[in-house]
């Protein structure tokens, strides 16, 4: 079992996502995120929008190594495991690693999590604590329990600079040499972030995962350039869940006015799970009807033991219908629900396609000049 399905392995089935669709925007372990997904039955629609980079020649690494080897920093702080492990790669290949090394044995290290611990113990460090939350800002908050006026403080940088923490470790009085190992930049296909953008709006999409703040922000950057992003928090506040790995990275789509679901453990393993537990139980729609019990998982309906997959726009009338549970819905109440502008003469033509998509045409009942029901028995 791979490292990320290991938190995720209880109650594991390979159906627990039938029938929903689920957006990954991460470049980085993509594979095993979207491999967790498919097991388990969901259709993955990937659309990485940042992309990690490396300096080709890792001078400018090079060059912060120097001044932090020449600084003797009295304080490390390692946020990330990847981070310090390319961090130490880099030293290494410009002979500074055992000159870096050194000078980090006399300095007091502090991680933000348990990866971070792993990578500073695999060069043979120790450190001395590690965040209660798991976040820059939790980290900062440990040194700066500190009196570090005057000291030297090395900040190991997790894809971009953090300028608020990094100003809160400078009004403190200390001395800050940042290291940036990676940088996140904005991924050079942006046609798939596009398409991320089209689902997200039209209800093509039952939840979007994100692993990191910046991910979130180039999509909202990519949706706000387009025109679309009030379209795009219309949607996660709605239809659309999405799932954020941890607190750090949900902070961009909380300032939106957007409520993620986030696990207890920062995990992706957890992540995977939540997801699963929050499909099942908010995406699953059940009614006992006239022709049989049907149940409506995500775009799939069920009838009877038949099944079929349902466009977005009969997956938004039929799920309105649903939710109605019996009660007549008008045409305007459907024109409203529905992911694209239709009018009365509109609705009725999707309602025809409706139909026409499911198992068995006659769930959905008509009620004459007033709108539709679900043929629950009366």
């Amino acid at each position: 079992m791979d490292s990320v399905d290991a938190s995720a392995a209880v109650g594991f089935r390979p159906d627990q996502l039938l029938g929903f669709r689920v957006g990954v925007t991460s470049d980085r372990r993509s594979e095993d995120l979207i491999a967790a997904l498919e097991r388990r039955g969901a259709e993955v629609l990937h659309a990485p929008t940042i992309r990690m980079a490396t300096a080709s020649d890792d001078a400018e690494v090079v060059e912060e190594t120097r001044a932090v080897i020449a600084g003797r920093p009295d304080y490390l702080l390692a946020t990330t495991s990847y981070g310090m492990r390319r961090w130490t790669e880099a030293a290494d290949a410009a002979g500074l690693g055992e000159d870096l090394v050194d000078v980090l044995e006399n300095a007091r290290i502090l991680v933000r999590g348990p990866k971070a611990r792993g990578a500073v113990r695999a060069i043979g460090l120790d450190d001395e604590g590690m965040s209660e939350r798991e976040t820059t800002a939790s980290l900062v908050d440990l040194v700066l329990r500190h009196d570090v006026r005057g000291a030297t403080i090395a900040v190991q940088l997790h894809g971009y600079t953090d300028p608020a923490q990094l100003a809160r470790l400078d009004a403190a009085g200390a001395r800050v040499l940042a290291v940036a190992p990676y940088r996140w930049t904005a991924h050079e296909d942006q046609a798939k972030v596009t398409r991320l953008i089209d689902a997200i709006c039209s209800g093509g999409l039952d939840a979007v995962t994100f692993t990191s703040a910046p991910a979130v922000e180039a999509l909202l950057a990519a949706a706000d350039a387009g025109g679309r992003r009030a379209d795009v928090e219309a949607a996660f506040r709605s239809d659309v869940t999405a799932a954020a790995v941890g607190p750090v990275t949900a902070a961009p789509l909380v300032e939106s006015g957007i409520l993620p679901i986030v696990p207890d453990r920062f995990r992706m393993g957890a992540l995977i799970r939540l997801v699963c537990e929050h499909l099942e139980s908010e995406g699953v729609l059940r009614a006992e009807t006239e022709v049989g019990p049907v149940e409506l998982r995500g775009r799939m309906v069920s009838v009877a033991g038949q099944r079929a997959a349902l466009s977005p726009v009969s997956r938004s009338l039929f799920r309105a219908l649903m939710l109605a549970d019996g009660a007549t819905v008008s045409r305007e109440e459907l024109s409203d629900i529905a992911p694209e502008p239709l009018d009365a003469h509109a609705v009725d033509v999707a309602i025809s396609r409706l139909r026409q998509a499911l198992p068995d045409a006659r769930i959905v009942a008509t009620v004459v000049k007033r709108g539709f029901r679900i043929a629950v028995p009366l």
